[in-house]
């Protein structure tokens, strides 16, 4: 859903599918950077779960610093994934996924249940049973999504959202560094080979129009989530040497309401909107992990060893819990109808306690900040808007401190600033919008390994860079996608003097990517059919701060065809990677990840 979004890279651990990997401006958003309806879903230690995309209506990316708005994130931005929630007319569908080693099917229904349109619902489910391109891979699905709205009158809206997922998967495949060998290849133990999640949601949007120009807004989620890990890793090529084994029992809860009320008035001079919200979240996590090894294996002859031949030792018994109180406002004014003015600013107060169980001791910070935005458009024409903008970001830390690694000294919240400047045209010709984005992001407080468990929060890193991008319906029948990002980041301070001035790890100079598909519309029998093509350009990088560890630039090609069969029944056949391109995304500790090789997919799908 991001691989052909402008400023955005994804999938930099390739096979490894255990998270939404993806980067927004060169910064790792993985653990901060999600949020569903607007409230966050972060991620402290390993417990987390994807999202099902089949339940998402909407994917929203806002890049750059967003802290005045959204809290606790990095400077390069955030994705916003809105859920399906029930629609006012009656709908439905059904369908079924084919390709080699995976069957999906799913359903997704819903409309008024009343005359009146009082009350409406929405139900989606998803069943999966699937296999990854490696040995002993596996991607099992399974996902159910209630949902109720209840509007007694056209100002005044209720919805109810839940969902159920249960999901079996399994960590990527690394490899040694230099060692020609098949991606598919499986260097664990097939008996302990597994992150399997399991996760309910339950939450409300509620809105209420008091028809004076005020509008009151309450959005909030309660998630509870369970997480079985087990994996075998570090094959050598002396099968002498021991293999690493990981293990994570654990689970989590978080509850996120946040509270708007926005104001929009106008003068015979200006139009105003005022925005005032109040968030708290609340995570807690309590996770057992155990580190050990397993026996060497022969990488060239495989023979598995099972079970009996792990051993593990307790690691870390902790919990780590994280209450944030946010207090934030925006003011948003155009004047003349050519100028926009957006002044924002936040407070956060972040209160974090660590208990490290099998010790007997505790962490307990508390951290906070006021982070602030002020922003300027200028229309110069209908069609054509110049801007710039100021932002802040704020995002503690929540690590272990006692074992394993340790960060030196007191854990401090990382800060970021971003300046921005751009243009966006709107052609009057044809349905278009073209953008371009020039920045320049700093990060301080980042941590930094300065020995191999060690780490110092002295780093700062920065990213400048350049945006472009195009989106294009040339007519009915063709539509066009144009992304192009420029990263020019570096290292400014790390604590080792050599890494000064290098390029951050895993992170690209360049990315891009076009698309175009184009509808053959349908006569008599014959229905509408529907070609596209995409080629993601992912340019070099680097697996290390040193830069030593080179990950090579690669050029991967998608494609798809749809037809539709009747007007309610359509096949649409999908591929990623068609041309089943060998390539790399990490170089990570002398462990190197392959990217996922050529998918085929069809769908069919019938709706009424």
């Amino acid at each position: 859903a991001l691989a052909y979004t402008a400023g955005v890279a994804v999938d930099e651990f390739g096979s490894d599918d255990r998270y939404d990997y993806f980067r927004i401006r060169g910064f790792d958003e993985t653990s901060n950077g999600t949020y569903r309806d607007g409230l966050p879903m972060r991620i402290a230690g390993w417990t987390a779960a994807r999202t099902e995309t089949y339940g998402l209506q909407r994917v929203e990316v806002l890049k750059g610093s967003t802290s005045t708005l959204f809290g606790l994130n990095s400077p390069g931005g955030i994705v916003n994934l809105i859920t399906k929630r029930p629609l006012s007319t009656t709908h439905a569908e059904v369908l079924t996924t084919l390709g080699d080693g995976y069957i999906r099917t799913g359903t997704d229904f819903g409309g008024p249940i009343d005359e009146q349109g009082v009350w409406s619902y929405r139900f989606t489910g998803l069943w999966q049973d699937a296999d990854r391109d490696q040995d002993y891979s596996i991607d099992d699905r399974l996902y159910f999504a209630p949902a109720l709205t209840f509007s007694p009158t056209d100002s005044t809206t209720l919805t109810i959202l839940t969902d159920y997922s249960k999901t079996k998967t399994n960590a990527g495949y690394g490899f040694p560094y230099g060692v020609d060998i098949d991606p598919n290849t499986f260097l664990g133990e097939p008996d302990f080979n597994k992150f399997d999640t399991e996760q309910g949601d339950i939450g409300y949007l509620f809105e209420h129009d008091f028809a004076t120009g005020l509008v009151f807004r309450q959005n909030a989620r309660y998630t509870h989530i369970d997480l079985d890990y087990e994996q075998v890793y570090g094959g050598a090529i002396d099968p002498s040497v021991n293999r690493e084994a990981f293990a994570v029992y654990s689970s989590g809860n978080r509850f996120a309401i946040d509270n708007q009320l926005q104001y929009d008035t106008e003068w015979n001079w200006a139009e105003s909107k005022s925005l005032f919200g109040v968030e708290y979240d609340y995570d807690s996590v309590h996770e057992d992990v155990y580190y050990g090894y397993a026996y060497g294996i022969n990488i060239s002859k495989l023979n598995y060893c099972g079970r009996r031949c792990i051993f593990l030792s307790p690691y870390i018994d902790w919990k780590p819990e994280q209450e944030v109180l946010g207090i934030y406002g925006q003011e948003q004014l155009t004047l003349s109808e050519r100028w926009i003015v957006t002044l924002g600013g936040r407070y956060d107060y972040v209160d974090t306690e660590v208990e490290y169980i099998d010790w007997g001791l505790a962490d307990h910070t508390t951290d906070e900040a006021f982070t602030t935005r002020a922003g300027v458009t200028y229309k110069a024409t209908e069609g054509l808007a110049f801007y710039a903008n100021y932002s802040e970001s704020f995002q503690p830390l929540v690590a272990p401190t006692f074992n394993g690694y340790s960060i030196a000294g007191s854990i401090d919240p990382q800060m970021g600033t971003q300046y921005e400047v751009g243009v966006k045209y709107e052609p009057e010709s044809f349905d278009a919008l073209f953008t371009l984005a020039l920045f320049d992001l700093t990060q301080t407080n980042v941590p930094t390994y300065i020995n191999p468990v060690v780490q110092s929060q002295i780093g700062e890193v920065r990213n400048r860079g350049i945006e472009l991008e195009g989106k294009m319906a040339l007519d009915d029948r063709t539509n066009i996608t144009l992304a192009y990002s420029y990263w020019d980041a570096e290292i400014i301070e790390d604590g080792i003097v050599g890494n000064i001035g290098n390029r951050p790890d895993l992170v690209p100079e360049h990315l891009a990517s076009a698309w175009i598909d184009y509808t053959i519309p349908g006569q008599g029998r014959f229905g509408d059919l529907t070609l596209g093509a995409g080629i993601r350009y992912v340019g070099s990088s680097y697996g290390d701060a040193a830069n030593l560890a080179v990950i090579p630039g690669y050029t991967l090609v998608d494609a798809m065809v749809s037809y539709q069969v009747t007007d309610r029944l359509s096949l649409a056949v999908n591929a990623t990677n068609l041309f089943d391109e060998t390539y790399i995304t990490a170089n990570y500790y002398n462990t190197v990840y392959y990217g996922d090789g050529r998918r085929i997919l069809g769908t069919l799908k019938y709706t009424w």
